[in-house]
């Protein structure tokens, strides 16, 4: 496990679920099994952990214990799965969000620029739509909106129209061709950052990685019990907003509402001000945690 992924605040996210032995637990974004390892060492022969992976890969991290119940599924569908398992209410879900360090080291999946690989970027490898699609067939418009909104991209209009005059001459599968035909506009001296920006884009539209996100949260308001945890890591302020907002507010934009006694109207309280980052000593360790933010929240 210790190769596939390194668990990111992983102290910090135990403290937050603050375990019951006899509880039991989501961790909906398995992976390599590092965050869903400690939470098992903290529960007794009655507690439950139910962990959710679309990614194949993750399946080889199975840990084998009958406390423990792996469901091969995005966590959109956290609702659905938790009752189908018996699990509902739940005491604390955790997910760390983004793309695991084993994704971006596999060079086929097509997730990280510093391999060529075909353009795939999928976490599910059985969806149909793959980064090639997206580059290749949709309308500069819409590229346009995806690299304006999730890569938060500034000539994002240029890059759109880039990306389809280039496809006219032949079609762009890999990273390389990628890469190639949007040369010119990559800002000397911030190559990583700005093709870092247009890959987040990509895979975000290609996994549905925000709506999933919305999804996901509104479900775990749903499914926790009273004074259940909610512990969420994000990598990018896209994700952290949506995050931030529904437990300030109990919804994704807006104001909160509130009743007729002027009480507000939202299922979670934050445990934490703010959002947690990690320590100096663990981002030279793990450079991954540099751009983490931990919010956790409780169920009222």
């Amino acid at each position: 496990m210790s190769n596939y992924h390194v668990p990111v605040m992983l102290q910090e996210c135990i403290e937050g679920l603050n375990i019951k032995p006899n509880g039991t637990y989501v961790d909906v974004t398995f992976g390599g099994g590092g965050h869903s390892r400690e939470i098992m060492k903290h529960l007794g022969e009655d507690g439950r952990l139910l962990a959710f992976d679309q990614d194949a890969d993750a399946q080889r991290n199975i840990i084998a214990d009958e406390r423990f119940e792996f469901v091969d599924q995005n966590f959109r569908y956290l609702k659905n799965f938790c009752r189908l398992h018996n699990a509902v209410p739940v005491d604390g879900i955790l997910a760390d969000l983004g793309v695991s360090s084993h994704q971006f080291d596999e060079a086929d999946r097509g997730f990280s620029i510093r391999f060529d690989a075909e353009l795939d970027m999928r976490m599910n490898q059985a969806s149909e739509l793959s980064a090639k699609q997206v580059v290749n067939t949709y309308a500069e418009a819409d590229l346009h909106r995806i690299f304006g909104i999730y890569g938060e991209i500034q000539n994002a209009k240029t890059l759109a129209k880039t990306i389809v005059t280039a496809r006219l001459n032949a079609q762009l599968n890999t990273v390389a061709d990628l890469k190639n035909a949007i040369q010119s506009l990559i800002p000397r001296g911030k190559e990583n950052k700005y093709l870092a920006q247009v890959f987040q884009a990509l895979r975000i539209e290609v996994n549905q990685e925000l709506e999933a996100l919305k999804d996901f949260l509104t479900q775990a308001a749903e499914v926790l019990a009273p004074g259940g945890r909610l512990v969420v890591m994000s990598y990018h302020s896209l994700e952290d907003r949506l995050v931030k907002n529904f437990i300030a507010k109990g919804k994704f934009s807006g104001e909160v509402e509130k009743d007729l006694f002027g009480n507000d109207q939202k299922p979670l309280d934050a445990v934490s001000r703010g959002a947690i980052t990690a320590s100096e000593e663990e981002i030279k360790v793990n450079n991954r945690a540099r751009s983490a933010k931990l919010r956790i929240a409780v169920k009222k």
